[in-house]
């Protein structure tokens, strides 16, 4: 049961005193069978008029911080400390009509799944299709059985690790499916969108999942993982009798401990983990920093306005 400690500082500069629109923030994992929040809080800096929360549409928690103060620096840290409760190698029960592909899922599951598995992005030329197709044949099924649901998606997550170039990239958005098929390339949220719509193209229900990506690395382990320093995107498709599977394909993980949820939602923009606008001269934005560290055991957390911590 793995303890992990998440620091994340967001930085902005600028030239003279600006002006700023309220922020919305994304920084707090939900409890749940797989992950408990420890302590939890947050230091914003100059100090907000007034920081409420909410859940969103996706039960996601959000806070929003109000500013009347003027200033030419703007930080938000955010210091998280989870435990963790899932599987290196879980294994999921997939239900026996779900395991070979195409299957159907349940009336009553339906009407909730609706939204996550409808296309979302156009794709005139159908080329997100056949992309997604190809995971239905040899090799990466078997030569003359029905193609497995599983199989599908392992070779669909482990196809985008092993033939599509990692590029960090540090400009608000998200590429398009097919932006990332013809660049053959991009960062994890837009490999985690391309898998989404692929999975989607089948028929199955998928949505995007923002959070950050435990790396041993900073703990003086094997380097091996793409995504650490920053916060990490991966996608969630729906499997009767296993539920929502976590699918990393930037890094080829599926349901790892090293995956800590933070947001899920509908569309990449649903779930972006700080955004607010600020007001003054073009030229006066010196630009902006961020700085993830993830890393095994608790650390003092300081002190900070911050929601009740979670129960133990």
């Amino acid at each position: 049961m793995p303890i992990l400690t998440v620091r994340h500082v967001t930085t902005y500069r600028y030239a003279n005193p600006v002006s700023f629109s309220p922020h919305r923030m994304m920084f707090r994992p939900r409890d749940s069978h797989d992950l408990r929040l420890l302590d939890s809080a947050v230091i914003i800096s100059p100090p907000p008029a007034r920081l409420r929360w909410l859940h969103d549409v996706f039960g996601n928690s959000i806070a929003v911080a109000e500013f009347e103060t003027d200033a030419t620096e703007l930080r938000f840290e955010s210091d998280i400390t989870i435990e963790t409760f899932g599987l290196a190698g879980p294994d999921y029960p997939i239900e026996e009509f779900a395991r070979a592909f195409p299957f159907s899922y349940p009336a009553e599951e339906m009407a909730d799944l609706a939204r996550t598995n409808e296309r979302h992005y156009a794709d005139p030329e159908h080329k997100v299709d056949a992309w997604a197709r190809q995971f239905l044949q040899p090799p990466f099924q078997k030569e003359g059985e029905p193609p497995q649901t599983w199989a599908l998606l392992e070779g669909m997550t482990r196809h985008i690790k092993e033939t599509f170039t990692y590029q960090a990239r540090d400009l608000m958005g998200t590429q398009t499916p097919l932006e990332t098929l013809d660049l053959n390339s991009g960062t994890c949220r837009d490999f985690a969108l391309l898998m989404m719509e692929a999975a989607r193209s089948l028929g199955l229900a998928a949505r995007f999942v923002s959070g950050y990506l435990y790396d041993p690395a900073a703990d003086g382990g094997p380097d091996g993982t793409l995504g650490g320093g920053a916060t990490h995107a991966w996608v969630q498709v729906y499997l009767p009798g296993a539920g929502w599977v976590e699918f990393d394909p930037t890094n080829a993980l599926i349901g790892t401990h090293s995956l800590i949820r933070v947001a899920v939602a509908r569309e990449p923009w649903q779930a972006v983990p700080l955004s607010g606008e600020w007001f003054g001269a073009p030229a006066d934005f010196l630009g902006m920093t961020v700085d993830v560290t993830v890393t095994s055991g608790r650390q003092q957390a300081a002190d900070a306005e911050a929601p009740p911590p979670a129960e133990s």
